[in-house]
């Protein structure tokens, strides 16, 4: 445990530039590195409410994917509008559009209409055409040179690959179908053990990476797309594998699911996971009350209007925030689809009170 709260902590010593999902983001004179507390919430034990700009997302464009999906981050500059797009590493072609800030495969052709057909269709990709010492040379010196926590993300996990390969109406009736069903599970554990095999060159050519956070999307706004049961069938197993692999190697893992996947959550758990963001708002905070002592809840204050609201009452609404959902006993951090709430005032207030709350 770090001392109690300093007011000299809250000297500005940087700032970060705004985001799609965040304004800017004063940088206080921490008592520890923001690693440290990241690894401190994982732990259980923070030293103050994580609000992500603790860490630094790492994602290379020697894996085909973060070019597909437009989101390269490296230590040169990445043009997602002029260069985002193209073939995933199965040769998938990915059309990026400039407005939704995305990747998606253009429906209509998809590359498997029959799940029981992958073996004799995909064409795996060669981990050594990857270019790992040139992608290490470039970034050892540059953004992984930090004092943050490191993360690196896998997009498409396995329902997500399976969308890209037969579309969505496609994959969820692969799903289902009996026929396929097997043939699916199959390709998952194909897929399993090629992020594995990413995942330990990832780990030997970038050591300084603290984290992974996988992506795959279980729902809609309103509801998600299939059964726990099912999720628990399909899926569940081959996650497992994922997350005992990195916890053996000392790495910590986000699920990255969209919708109203509340129910799914006792499969995240199950699954291994360290930490999972509802995108959804309003499940977040009924989430961390049911599972928030199994599970690294990303949580959200009541919503208010960083436009209009005065400042007191955002102080106000901060601070009930803190209250309810800075636990030491039950902690979580503050969820990004929340961050254009962090205002100036909100973001000092709640990292005053959790500073108080955690160091007790």
């Amino acid at each position: 445990m770090i001392t109690k709260f300093d007011p000299k902590e809250l000297k500005v010593i940087g700032e970060t530039p705004p985001l799609p999902l965040m304004p800017s983001i004063k940088i206080y004179d921490y008592p520890v590195s923001p690693k440290d507390a990241m690894m401190a919430m994982y732990a259980r034990k923070p030293y103050w409410q994580i609000i992500g700009v603790e860490k630094v997302l790492f994602n290379p464009s020697i894996l085909p994917d973060n070019v597909a999906r437009g989101f390269v981050i490296e230590g040169r500059p990445f043009n997602a509008a002029e260069d985002g797009g193209g073939k995933c590493m199965f040769g998938v072609d990915w059309e990026y559009e400039p407005f939704s800030g995305g990747s998606m495969v253009r429906p209509g052709n998809p590359l498997l209409s029959d799940a029981n057909a992958w073996r004799e269709k995909l064409v795996w990709p060669n981990l050594d055409d990857w270019d790992w010492e040139g992608s290490a040379k470039l970034n050892t010196e540059t953004i992984l040179k930090t004092d943050k926590f490191v993360q690196t993300w896998l997009f498409s996990g396995w329902f997500e690959r399976l969308i890209s390969f037969m579309d969505f109406e496609g994959a969820i009736m692969a799903m289902y179908d009996e026929d396929q069903k097997a043939a699916v599970s199959e390709l998952f554990a194909r897929l399993t053990d090629l992020y594995i095999e990413i995942f330990e060159r990832m780990i030997k050519h970038f050591p300084m990476i603290d984290g992974f956070c996988i992506h795959d999307d279980w729902g809609s706004q309103k509801e998600t797309f299939f059964s726990p049961a099912l999720v628990e069938e399909m899926i569940v197993p081959h996650m497992k594998r994922i997350t005992t692999f990195l916890r053996s190697k000392g790495k910590f893992t986000e699920l990255h699911s969209c919708g109203q996947i509340l129910k799914q959550v006792p499969n995240i758990i199950a699954a291994g996971w360290d930490q999972w963001t509802p995108q959804v708002m309003s499940i977040a905070q009924e989430a961390y009350e049911t599972y928030g002592n199994q599970l690294l809840i990303g949580t959200v204050p009541d919503f208010f209007d960083p436009l209009t609201t005065p400042e007191e009452e955002q102080r106000v609404i901060a601070r009930a925030y803190v209250d309810k959902f800075c636990s030491p006993s039950k902690p979580s951090y503050y969820g990004i689809y929340a961050g254009k709430m962090l205002t100036p005032a909100v973001r000092e207030e709640i990292y005053v009170r959790s500073r108080e709350r955690y160091s007790k």
